[in-house]
């Protein structure tokens, strides 16, 4: 019978026989609900959903209570047997709610040891009323939660093989690209690398230009731009700038240097759904250009051009099945009705940039961006972070990651800088995935992988082993059948056809400095 040793939180020695055991570990404000040791084969999660192909591993279950207001139940999953010595933090998306248990099983199947919280509330990720009249709450979602989880989580490892994790690891993204920024800015002892996707980072500034836009597209019939317009402003700005990189593909391989003069879509006769109306002309001003205030100063980058009626583009996130149905709608009222007013009967009909945006900085800002550029101490301990965002991304505009990345240069120094942070922008992709561009490039998986065309191995080879990635192959895949590779090239390089071949080879692109 295994017998492990380990000073804990409290200062306290304890003694843990086996998985079981660890029922009894003391943790500093944390109750373990639960302690087994799973069989290999079919497992189901308290969720009820179900995960196949299970090794046996060892899962506990706990509550951790930081403040008299907080619940943040969190649980940790270790393999029984091959254990590759790594811990990897798992995120969540929207409002998250629940505990990512695919996610988990994926770490485990991998030889991970692995975490994952519901970030103290009950919910499906859609919806922010847990948060109505509860600030400590806020601040569980907003930081606290992952960082409670990943210190406990470590500990837990430590008891159960009986030494620490070797190298710890967070991947996540949208709202868990959030996270793993907080944890690099916040937390910087936290994870040796981490991956930032599609970081919602910027929260009150995204929140605030989707209220904008909503105020503008939502708020009558004038301005909404129904589904049935929406291939004729992708067909529009694919003839504008498709070719920009060399190739005529259906992507747009450079959107920051895309230009579309909008007023050419404007119906000259009778309105149809091959042109828009001037009213729905100015929204999509909005759309692309972005929310500003009063002064002219940019509150939140508009969406690049590209992808707009594609599945998982503008239809659901941002034009909605109708007015007031968008996925952008819901985030952005939710927040500020309960994040920033408390008043369910918030109205955003009278939303008014300046004003709100000072109100959503003030009462939220503090609990729930991560867009403070400082991350000398993450630097400094040896951390090492890697971006990505999707260009056609209808969910946060890829112009934010990028913008962030330029604030990291200013602040920390261009040479530091590229010392331990790498973006790598998609030309393409959808919301984290998805998309007409190359969408597959490891992300949301594990490090077993090839690092040429797996973001995670390539991360885990950059803290091992001191590579870092310049270039990373992406893949596209149509009914399980290959159809293109692309490389995703360290921004500000970007990809661009070498004029001969297959464009659909990688082989046949090369990166480029923009605009060459």
């Amino acid at each position: 019978m295994k017998r492990f040793v380990l000073m804990l939180t409290t200062a306290a020695v304890v003694y843990a026989a086996d998985c079981a055991g660890l029922k009894n570990v003391t943790l500093k404000a944390v109750t373990i609900t639960a302690a087994e040791a799973v069989p290999a084969g079919p497992f189901t999660p308290p969720d009820k959903s179900k995960v196949g192909n299970m090794p046996a591993f060892c899962r506990v279950a706990g509550t951790s209570r930081p403040t008299a207001d907080s619940e943040i139940q969190f649980e940790v999953w270790m393999p029984a047997e091959g254990w590759n010595g790594k811990f990897q933090g798992v995120g969540n998306g929207g409002y998250a709610g629940t505990i990512s248990y695919g996610a988990m099983a994926t770490a485990v199947r991998t030889g991970y040891a692995t975490a994952s919280t519901d970030t103290g509330h009950k919910a499906n990720g859609g919806g922010a009323g847990w948060a109505l009249g509860h600030p400590e709450k806020t601040a569980d979602f907003g930081h606290r939660a992952i960082h409670e989880m990943t210190v406990h989580g470590k500990a837990l490892v430590a008891a159960y093989y009986g030494s620490p994790a070797k190298r710890s690891y967070f991947s996540s993204c949208s709202n868990g690209g959030r996270q793993a920024l907080m944890e690099a800015q916040r937390y910087p002892s936290d994870y040796d690398g981490i991956i930032a996707g599609a970081p919602a980072n910027a929260w009150t500034r995204l929140m605030v230009n989707a209220v904008n836009l909503s105020k503008e597209t939502a708020a009558s019939d004038a301005g909404y731009i129904p589904a049935a317009k929406l291939p004729a402003i992708q067909a529009a700005a694919l003839a504008a700038c498709d070719s920009g990189d060399g190739a005529k593909d259906g992507v747009i391989g450079d959107p920051e240097r895309c230009r579309l003069d909008l007023s050419l879509l404007e119906c000259k006769g009778a309105e149809n759904d091959e042109c828009l109306t001037p009213a729905q002309v100015k929204a999509l001003r909005v759309v692309y250009g972005g929310t500003k205030t009063s002064k002219g100063k940019v509150v939140s980058p508009g969406y690049t051009m590209g992808g707009e009626a594609e599945s998982g583009g503008w239809g659901p996130w941002i034009t909605g099945a109708s007015r007031e149905k968008s996925l952008m709608f819901m985030f952005g009222t939710e927040f500020f009705k309960n994040m920033v007013y408390a008043d369910k009967s918030w109205d955003y009909r009278k939303f008014e940039v300046d004003r709100d945006w000072k109100a959503a900085e003030a009462k939220a800002g503090p609990m729930v961006n991560s867009d403070n550029p400082n991350l000398k101490s993450f630097y400094a301990r040896g951390g090492k972070l890697i971006l990505y965002h999707g260009w056609s991304d209808a969910a946060i505009p890829g112009q934010m990651v990028v913008d962030y990345y330029e604030n990291v240069r200013k602040k920390v120094g261009a040479k530091k800088t590229s010392e331990f942070v790498r973006l790598f922008m998609v030309p393409g992709m959808q919301h984290c995935g998805g998309g007409s561009g190359t969408n597959s490039f490891g992300q949301g998986g594990t490090g077993k992988g090839d690092p040429k065309n797996n973001i995670v191995a390539a991360l885990e080879q950059w803290v091992e082993q001191g590579v870092a990635p310049e270039v990373i192959i992406a893949s596209r895949t149509t009914g399980g059948k290959l159809e293109k590779t692309r490389p995703l090239c360290a921004h500000p390089k970007v990809a661009k056809y070498k004029g001969a071949g297959d464009v659909n080879d990688a082989a046949n692109w090369a990166c480029a400095a923009p605009g060459k």
